[in-house]
């Protein structure tokens, strides 16, 4: 009988933490292994043979360590990295095991929180001009006005900690303006990076109080939940003793827990690893 492993959740640094704790809410009895790519983040600016070499060198450092299915819990990795992993690499190295994004199931569900039928979409340079949420709301919403704005400072400013001081609302405000300056129609925007649910109480400071603001924690955890209903062979791959487990590729982790603590909502407790050597 094959051993049974956690759940793997990725991402290029702390961001996915916050879609991580949504999911530990939502399915709290399953074992976890988070990895964090600190030391080579942000992914944000990088190429699409880059982020892919990346994402792929450590998804494959988590099937090694025993992980039947991994959530990519970045939208650059997904918009840049997902599909070759899903269409090239699995079937050829690793076809029992499955690897899943943060895009597809928000634009799932997006289209059910506007009235006016015009989003905004707030993310990465990477994930912008990969046009992944354009080409996934359309197919699933082919009604809605999408207007998208890249803040490639956001990450930066979270990463460092600086996110909290007043000189980063001047660059929350930048962003916004250049996103709501596109469409007076815009009452819903959606936070395309896991790193920038730290920032919602500025964004929403500097918006019109109509304007619903979007993250995608509660949306991936339950879209999680549905795929395990459908696939109960791969639901029966899973341990359940409720371990946690925090890695990450930044040589300093007392730096990484300090901050990753503040994302999870919870003391954190990491390992330096490289996966380069996997």
């Amino acid at each position: 009988m094959t051993a049974k492993g956690p759940i793997g959740i990725f991402d290029s640094g702390i961001g996915g933490l916050t879609v991580f704790r949504s999911i530990v809410e939502k399915l709290p009895a399953y074992d976890y292994l988070y990895l964090g790519d600190n030391g080579r983040a942000p992914y944000g600016n990088r190429s699409f043979n880059t982020i892919h070499q990346y994402t792929w060198e450590c998804v494959q450092w988590m099937f090694a360590q025993g992980c039947p299915l991994i959530i990519l819990a970045c939208n650059t990795a997904s918009a840049k990295a997902l599909r070759t992993i899903q269409q090239n690499d699995l079937p050829t190295t690793h076809p029992d095991k499955r690897v899943l994004g943060v895009i597809r199931p928000t634009a799932e569900v997006i289209g059910d929180y506007t009235k006016t039928r015009h989003i905004g979409v707030l993310g990465t340079n990477g994930t912008v001009q990969s046009g992944s949420y354009l080409l996934e709301i359309e197919h699933f919403f082919p009604d809605l006005k999408v207007h998208q704005q890249a803040c490639p400072l956001w990450v930066p400013l979270i990463e460092s900690g600086d996110y909290k001081n007043e000189g980063a609302d001047y660059f929350v405000k930048q962003y916004l303006d250049e996103l709501m300056a596109q469409s007076n129609d815009i009452d819903t925007i959606l936070l395309a990076c896991t790193h920038y649910p730290l920032l919602q109480g500025k964004i929403k400071a500097h918006l019109p109080s109509h304007i619903k603001v979007v993250g995608q924690g509660d949306i991936v955890a339950q879209s999680l939940a549905d795929y395990l209903h459908r696939h109960p062979e791969m639901e029966q791959r899973l341990a359940q003793d409720r371990s946690r487990q925090f890695f990450t590729t930044m040589d300093n982790t007392a730096e990484f827990d300090k901050h990753a603590s503040e994302f999870f909502g919870s003391i954190i407790k990491s390992t330096f690893t490289d996966v380069r050597q996997c």
